[in-house]
């Protein structure tokens, strides 16, 4: 990634662009209308401190109601002591990974994504300029890695894959690296930065 990645990335926030779902790749799904949708913020942080710009992801535990052992951004539902979805995207991180307050520099966010969980999650995109110590969350997070920022912003590093998900054939991206796989929403919401980043 060059240099100028914080311009490139406020950039690409800066253009417009559609919402996304974990139900894009399934056209024929018809999803109720008046459901409820509750709302979530994560961080897609974005650490400028080594050689190269690298997004701090976790591993779930495997242990949890919602989406367990899968890659995810730090972040959560918007709790009613929460101002805003950043609000709670920067207080989840602090909890789930020991991200000290100060430290991200919001640049903006990215349109709102829904869930089969029924979230309407905004990924607030920000940038870190020194490390920090990351302490992972006990019984939520069982592991906090990164991946650098070019491999995730290169299209075709993404797979279309399919499993059987309640009686039916549901497709989702995946854009695996190394040993981890990283797939559904969250894998969504990094094609939909990759595709803005591209233009």
């Amino acid at each position: 990634m060059a240099p100028d990645t914080v311009s490139r990335l406020k950039a690409a926030l800066e253009r417009s662009g559609p919402a996304s779902s974990d139900f894009d790749l399934n056209p024929g799904t018809v999803l109720p209308p008046g459901r409820k949708l509750r709302p979530a913020g994560v961080l897609v942080a974005i650490s400028l401190a080594q050689a190269e710009p690298r997004v701090i992801l976790t591993k779930r535990s495997s242990f949890l109601k919602h989406h367990p052992g899968q890659i995810a951004f730090p972040g959560g539902k918007q709790d009613q002591g929460d101002a805003d979805v950043t609000a709670a995207a920067l207080r989840e991180a602090r909890e789930e990974i020991g991200l000290p307050d100060g430290l991200a520099e919001v640049l903006g966010h990215m349109p709102e994504h829904e869930t089969v969980t029924s979230f309407r999650v905004t990924p607030v995109i920000a940038i870190l300029r020194q490390d920090f110590p990351i302490v992972p969350e006990p019984g939520e997070v069982d592991e906090v890695f990164s991946v650098p920022l070019d491999h995730l912003m290169r299209p075709e590093n993404y797979l279309i894959e399919s499993r059987r998900w309640r009686r039916q054939r549901r497709y989702y991206f995946t854009v695996p690296y190394g040993p981890y796989y990283i797939w559904g929403a969250t894998a969504r919401m990094l094609r939909a930065l990759a595709d803005r980043m591209q233009k």
